[in-house]
């Protein structure tokens, strides 16, 4: 006879017939074969031979997993060379690499947080700050997207010793741009520390350099920035990058660097590779924002700042419907639903990419604008 439901086997049951009437259910299923306008591989980077040779190196040298947490015996010559290339790729004194972007904003936002640290933040910011703030301990203030006039409010009324501002460079789900020059001069004027993810600036913006090097920010020391090498790099890890001092406070206090296992040595070492490519062939950043462009104007929506453009849609089950159609036709797309999207807006999420051929890149443009406009069952929508 079976075992009788426990409590917790109705509620997981319960949730996730909540998720289906919703259109919330979510897929782990691989899709090899597809046109690939979902991944953030923005440069092509991650299958580059240069790259792959890099790491395989790395691999052989090093064996296949770093074996300890940085501060034991997890760091490798293949995680030095990484942070020098980060340096120079993006201007900044120091970097430090985590085992993903996710740990290095969770790290960097425990490490500066506590009762005596106000964190402000974007309303649109990604879900690993949202999860360090609140992990820091720290009283917040979050801001509506955009918004410079309610971040300068929040600093002037501050009662708190420290304040550290929150943004992303280029956001994740609607591929807009913050004015980055504008905030860390209210920064540099409230004395508090400007922290940016750039997630999604680096390899993108600033011929690959980066919003924060494009804005003539890198090096500033009330700036830090937080990056992956998971999107544009084509690697695995994140890192934090700023001042020496800000980086030896991390190396002795952020948790999830010194109680994690480093990152593997063969994808520092691809990422490192990576790195130096992107600064020494910026052409990659144009041709990645070129196609950006075009796909935005063949699907009819604003080119926006980064790889990402996104297409509003009616409802979750819509967007989970033509992502479905799309698959059907060849076709990979991000289907972006609550909660995964700040504004509430489901969106089919287009990532364009520097080495789609054009061809390939009108044909799957197109196959989404049809989708997109006439419904996954073949009427208008």
């Amino acid at each position: 006879m079976p075992a009788a439901t426990t409590a917790m086997q109705a509620w997981l049951g319960s949730r996730a017939d909540v998720r289906e009437r919703r259109g919330l259910l979510r897929s782990t299923e691989p899709q090899a074969g597809l046109v690939d306008l979902a991944s953030n591989d923005y440069l092509g980077l991650s299958a580059d031979p240069r790259v792959i040779e890099a790491a395989t190196r790395a691999l052989i040298e090093h064996g296949a997993g770093a074996r300890g947490s940085r501060v034991v015996c997890g760091t490798t010559a293949a995680h030095q060379e990484l942070e020098a290339q980060l340096r120079l790729l993006t201007g900044q004194e120091a970097a430090l690499v985590f085992s993903s972007g996710y740990t290095a904003n969770i790290g960097i936002l425990t490490a500066l947080g506590g009762p005596g640290t106000l964190m402000i933040h974007d309303a649109h910011v990604h879900a690993s700050l949202l999860d360090g703030i609140r992990l820091s301990r720290s009283p917040s203030v979050e801001v509506a997207h955009h918004d410079v006039a309610a971040i300068a409010a929040a600093l002037a009324g501050r009662t708190k010793p420290r304040a550290v501002v929150v943004l992303e460079s280029i956001y994740s789900v609607l591929g807009d741009a913050a004015d980055l020059a504008a905030v860390a001069a209210l920064c540099a004027s409230f004395d508090a520390l400007l922290l940016v993810d750039e997630a999604h600036g680096i390899g993108v913006a600033g011929q690959g350099r980066g919003a924060v090097h494009a804005a003539g920010l890198a090096g500033a020391p009330h700036v830090a920035v937080t990056a992956t090498l998971s999107k544009a790099l084509g690697s695995q890890g994140g890192a934090v990058l700023g001042s020496a001092q800000l980086r030896d406070h991390l190396v002795n206090t952020a948790r999830t660097f010194i109680f994690d296992t480093a990152l593997a040595p063969a994808a520092a070492a691809a990422a490192a590779r990576a790195a130096a490519i992107i600064r020494q062939e910026p052409e990659l950043a144009g041709q990645v924002l070129a196609n950006a462009a075009a796909l935005a104007a063949r699907c009819g929506v604003p080119a926006a700042a980064g790889a990402v453009q996104s297409i509003p849609v009616e409802s979750a089950g819509q967007a989970a419907a033509v992502a479905s159609a799309l698959r059907s036709q060849g076709v990979s797309v991000g289907c972006f639903r609550p909660p995964s999207v700040p504004d509430g807006v489901s969106r089919i999420r287009l990532t364009a990419r520097a080495n789609i051929s054009a061809a390939e890149l009108e044909w799957a443009a197109a196959t989404v604008a049809r989708a997109v406009a006439f419904g996954p069952d073949g009427g208008p929508s």
